[in-house]
Formats: C-alpha cells, structure tokens, sequence
C-alpha cells in the first residue's frame, strides 16, 4: 500500500513538479493537488493523505494557519513544510502549529522524496540549515526560556511585572482585553509557569543572569 501524499502549493509548476517525482515513486501516490488554502479546507480532510507537502506563503492564508487547523482533525497526518522562506519565525511557528518537518524548495527532489518516507515513519525531516536553527534555538531555550515568547509576549510580561492590570496593558497597547488574556495564556504555555508570579519570578531571575 503507498503513501499517500498531497500538496498545498500555489506555484503551479513547482506543485506539478512535486506530483510527478511523487506519482514516479512506486511507493507513492499524489491523491490530491490544492493551490490555495481555501482549496485545502474544503477538500484535503477527505483526501485523508499519509502525508502533506506545505507551502507557507499561500496566496490567501499561511501553511502554517492551515497545519494548526488541520492538526486536530488530522492526527494521523504528518505536515512536512516546503517553502523558500528560511526565517527562524517561520521555522519556529510552523513546528508549534504541528508541522513535522521543514525543507527549503532548494532541495533536490530526491530529497524531498526521502523526508516524505523518513516523516511516514515517523521521523522529522529538516533541511540541514533548518536542523542548526533549531538545534541553536533549544540551547537558547535551555539557557534562558523567555527566547521562546515573540517580541509581544515580552512587551506584556515586561508590563506585568511592572504590576499593571489586564486592562491597563490592553489600554496600553491598545488592543482587547481578550487579547491580552491570549497572550497571558501563551506566555504560561511556553514558559511552563501555572501564574502570573511564576511568570514575574521567571522574568526577574533571566534578567538578573
């Protein structure tokens, strides 16, 4: 039985390009080719494919949006990220949404054939440039864990400390309560804390290394 395989990719050669070396592969099969998110939600669930091969830059909304969208109704789907853009935010977000692996359309279509079967297997396929930013990002992390939150997330905690309210900082920063309450709720996610004092402790004790 192959491994099915889709694609989301809007550059229509490339996305041919794609279905060709992988309908070429006896262990293969390509069962369905979307060039735009919009295409994806509606039809890619029933494809129910083994396997996804997922632009970023979409022209109506990201891979990465669409890999945490799909996460949950997919489970037994491994998204593999294939894009040009090599920025450690891209890299970072799209393996949060879900994504389990992540090469750059500089790669040979030989390899690009082998991450498909590496992340059936259950491994995570990565460009050898992609693997050192990771790799570098952990080591950040273990250092010091506030490197995880984006420059957002800081901003709030940095105010929070400082002893504001919810309110006040969604006042400061002129956005919505709830949105402030969204960030709160990432920044105990990723930096393991149960409470806004956790959080403070965490925040002081990095800035006094």
């Amino acid at each position: 039985m192959p491994i099915y395989v889709a694609i989301v990719e809007d550059d229509k050669h490339y996305n041919q390009a794609l279905k060709k070396i992988i309908d070429f592969d006896s262990e293969l099969e390509c069962v369905g080719q979307f060039y735009s998110a919009r295409e994806a939600e509606k039809h890619l669930v029933e494809q129910d494919p083994d396997v996804v091969l997922m632009d970023i830059k979409l022209p109506d909304k990201t891979g990465i949006e669409l890999v945490a969208h799909f996460s949950g109704d997919m489970p037994e789907t491994r998204f593999i990220m294939c894009t040009s853009f090599e920025d450690d935010a891209y890299v970072y977000d799209a393996l949060r949404a879900g994504a389990v692996g992540y090469l750059t359309k500089g790669e040979t279509m030989d390899k690009i054939i082998a991450a498909i079967k590496e992340s059936y297997q259950g491994g995570a396929p990565m460009s050898s440039n992609i693997a050192r930013k990771v790799i570098s990002f952990f080591h950040q992390v273990k250092e010091n864990p506030l490197q995880q939150l984006t420059k957002t997330e800081s901003e709030v905690l940095e105010l929070l400390a400082t002893g504001m309210s919810y309110q006040q900082i969604a006042d400061k920063k002129f956005v919505s309560l709830d949105t402030i309450k969204k960030h709160i709720c990432n920044i105990y996610r990723k930096l393991h804390v149960n409470n806004k004092i956790e959080a403070i402790n965490l925040l002081t004790k990095n800035h006094k290394l």
